[in-house]
């Protein structure tokens, strides 16, 4: 932790001064190597001790990569998404198939909605816990896999042999109306073909005769930035400013609207969260400062670095944070971060949107409207924990068809009250009352997850989700 000392400087050292500090620092790697009491491993030393150390006062995002780490970023970045296409739904103890997307291997191997895995190559997922068995399930889609499936209705597991194909994953990944007139689009992250995939799905709602549009950027950690400005200008002028870039060593620049744009005019309301980050900021910043949009959610990320990749000697590389992203209004998109670290310009200060409206710096987007989740309830945490509605809706499918026009009835309500009950779940008459219309939405998107697709279910989930709702009366009133 001593060595990267020799390096800092509180203003930019000449010449001199650098090769005086690192004759002092080789100094003392000769030392060390000559009288320290067990050898050293040099390379270890400076690649894992002294420039780690030294990035660690800068900021948590300038990283080193020896030459080891180097070559597993450029096969990740080489690598392809390789999967089984099955969606599933991890229960403590418990691993339900959801869907079995069509032409994936999973599908094509005979897993159907219901089927509970069992074991993954021998490893009984009942044995692990839940983040283990997320990391488990997600590293297992690289290789072939054996797994051990309980179908309900057979006595005995069945056996399963997948090998892993590439899938078309797309950023854009789900596109509904709402309500007549009101578009839903959820964005889960931005790539070359993001901007495409989005005006695709836009088109597909009804383009210009869309009566307003909820834009979904939570759980968006972000990606490709100039995905992200691409898509702006669906909905901004031509010539509007979409950020700026400053830093030490660049000359700023702004980005603006295409000249050639040709935006969309219908209302349209942002979703964030605590996880929508970097890409999905700029976006969302440019979009709240030019009053295009409302932002609805919580507090975003406060991720907004530019940083470089400097390829280095013996294999080695530097990322390094180079300059920071601003939204049009001025703010400063990244969270300030430790004392010392990413000293940001105006970062408390209030800035004006195009309208006079004040808008917040400080790092992050800030909501107009804020709306967080619903807080859980002892019944609700008790019946998703234990995967009941999971399972009644995996018997329920077996001895009904399924058509989109499905609603669960009183009675329904009544038998899946009973099912809870045989199952030591039995909350008082008024628990069961005030959660009626939550147990309605739940069963249902469970009944759809299985029986229609996951994408069916995520509908349903989209009526009773707080932020939506909030989105939909905003929209309403413009």
């Amino acid at each position: 932790m001593l060595l990267p000392a020799l390096f800092l400087f509180a203003t930019p050292p000449s010449t001199e001064d650098l090769e005086s500090a690192i004759k002092r620092f080789t100094n003392l790697i000769s030392i060390v190597e000559t009288q320290a009491a067990d050898p050293v491993n040099t390379q270890q030393a400076v690649y894992q001790g002294a420039i780690p150390g030294m990035l660690r006062t800068l900021d948590p995002h300038s990283i080193f990569f020896d030459p080891d780490q180097n070559e597993q970023l450029k096969q990740m970045e080489n690598s392809e998404r390789k999967g089984f296409g099955t969606v599933v739904s991890v229960l403590p103890g418990r691993v339900i198939v959801l869907q079995a997307l069509p032409g994936t291997p999973s599908a094509k191997a005979g897993l159907q909605p219901g089927d509970e895995i069992v074991a993954v190559n021998g490893v009984e997922l009942a044995r692990l816990e839940f983040d283990q068995v997320v990391g488990y399930l997600g590293e297992s889609h690289q290789h072939r896999a054996q797994l051990i499936v309980r179908r309900p209705g057979n006595a005995r597991p069945l056996a399963f042999v997948l090998d892993p194909e590439l899938l078309d994953s797309p950023s854009v990944d789900r596109a509904f109306l709402l309500q007549p007139g009101i578009g839903y689009i959820r964005v889960n992250g931005f790539d070359p073909q993001t901007a495409k995939q989005l005006k695709d799905a836009i088109e597909k709602l009804g383009g210009e005769k869309l009566k307003g549009l909820v834009l979904d950027l939570r759980d968006n950690p972000g990606g490709v930035v100039q995905a992200a400005l691409e898509a702006a200008s669906f909905f901004l002028k031509p010539g509007q400013n979409l950020l700026s870039v400053k830093g030490r060593s660049i000359q700023e620049q702004s980005v603006e609207v295409p000249k050639t744009a040709t935006p969309y005019v219908f209302p349209l309301a942002v979703l964030v969260n605590e996880k929508s980050a970097s890409a999905s900021e700029i976006l969302t910043g440019a979009l709240q400062d030019h009053d295009r949009a409302v932002v609805i959610g919580e507090s975003s990320f406060g991720k907004g670095l530019v940083q470089n990749v400097f390829p280095l000697a013996n294999n080695t590389a530097l990322a390094l944070t180079t300059a920071f992203y601003y939204t049009p209004s001025g703010r400063s998109i990244q969270k300030p971060l430790a004392s010392g670290h990413l000293e940001i310009e105006k970062q408390a200060e209030q800035f004006q949107t195009d309208s006079g409206r004040t808008v917040t710096g400080g790092g992050g987007i800030q909501p107009d409207v804020a709306v967080g989740p619903e807080p859980p309830t002892r019944l609700r945490v008790a019946l998703d924990a234990s995967g009941m509605i999971t399972s009644f809706a995996t018997e329920y499918i077996q001895k009904h068809e399924t058509k989109p026009d499905f609603e669960v009835t009183a009675s329904l309500l009544e038998e899946f009250e009973v099912y809870a009950g045989q199952r030591n779940i039995q909350p008082s008459v008024g628990e069961w009352s005030r959660e009626r219309a939550w147990l309605q939405s739940r069963l249902k998107q469970e009944i759809f997850n299985q029986a229609l697709g996951v994408a069916k279910g995520d509908e349903v989930e989209a009526q009773r989700d707080p932020a939506v709702r909030a989105a939909i009366e905003r929209l309403a009133a413009i």
